[in-house]
This record gives structure tokens, sequence and C-alpha cells, in this order.
């Protein structure tokens, strides 16, 4: 029993260093952080993301400026994963949902599903290969940010592609001062 329970917490941590690799491109990409994607990749790692078949550092050569140019921001949102463990080799299914907020502000929404086959080595998991399913998409109304009129919403700092954005900054303050709208 012990041994069943010592194999279950090592599968148990493969999966999290996974979903932690998983994470990091998703992070990486949204923020322009170059050194954070790539880590989510092995350096003779391939993508198929649309139109770009490539290396991960090429697919970053090319996503970023097509980013870049067409939006203010993006959200690689992960959803549910399934992981397949078979030694240090693994198999994964991610559900995501991508938003851009375009620069003439309208929002481009798109759905679908990473199949990756990561490889765990010295220790360390990162993606091997990257299949990326594109399922749906669309272009939603805009509406304004909500309480972007706060006065002081921008003090504990704004969304940035960059090193300057607040999940950045060690360690997380607050400079806003008190206030509950529900005791003005």
């Amino acid at each position: 029993m012990a041994s069943d329970r010592e194999a279950r917490l090592d599968a148990l941590l493969d999966k999290q260093d996974i979903l932690e690799c998983l994470a990091r491109f998703s992070r990486g990409m949204d923020r322009f952080d170059r050194e954070i994607y790539l880590s989510a990749f092995w350096e003779d790692g391939e993508m198929a993301a649309g139109p770009f078949v490539g290396s991960p550092a090429d697919c970053w050569d090319w996503a970023v400026p097509m980013h870049d140019a067409g939006q203010i921001l993006t959200h690689h949102a992960l959803l549910q994963t399934t992981i397949d463990l078979d030694g240090d080799t693994a198999h994964s299914e991610t559900y995501y949902q991508f938003v851009g907020r375009n620069k003439d502000e309208s929002l481009w929404i798109a759905g679908g599903r990473y199949i990756d086959r990561l490889e765990k080595r010295d220790g360390e998991w990162r993606i091997a290969l990257r299949t990326n399913i594109i399922e749906w998409g669309c272009l939603p109304p805009p509406m304004p940010i909500p309480f972007a009129d706060v006065p002081d919403i921008a003090v504990n700092g704004v969304s940035s592609r960059s090193k300057e954005d607040p999940s950045y900054k060690r360690p997380l303050t607050n400079k806003r001062a008190p206030n509950n709208p529900a005791k003005a």
C-alpha cells in the first residue's frame, strides 16, 4: 500500500510540474516574456499553430509581432487538462480560450485545444511537440472595461506586456486607500 501511495504522489507531482509548464506558455505569450515562454518548451521542440509549423523560438518570432500589431492585450486562458503519464513521456490535452483586445477596441475570442507531448529530461518537464487545434472563434461586441472610471484604479499598476506588469512585483503591495462603496 505504501508503494502505491508513493507512486500516486510521484504521478501527482509530475502532473503538477506539467501544469506549471503549460501555464508558462500562456504567461510568457501574454506578458511578451520570451524567457518564460521558451521555458515551457525543449529547444528541439516543435509547434504547429495556425499557419505556423516550426520551432518554439521561431513561433515566438512570428506570433509576438502579430499580436503586438493587432492587439492591446491577449489572454491565453487554460481550462481543463488531462494528462497521460508514461514514464518520462506524457501526453496532454488542454482546452483553452483565447481573448484578444484588438487595437480598434474590438474583441477576438477563440477556443480550442492544445495537444502536447511532453518529455521529462534531467527531472524537468517541457513540451516536445504542440499541436494547436482551433475549434471556434467570434468577434463579440465590445463594451467599456468595468471600473475604468475609478480615479485611483491604476495606482497598483496596469496591465502591461512587459515586466512592468503588476504580476512581476515582489512583494505585491496595495497602494490604494481603503474604500467600501457599500458604506459610502
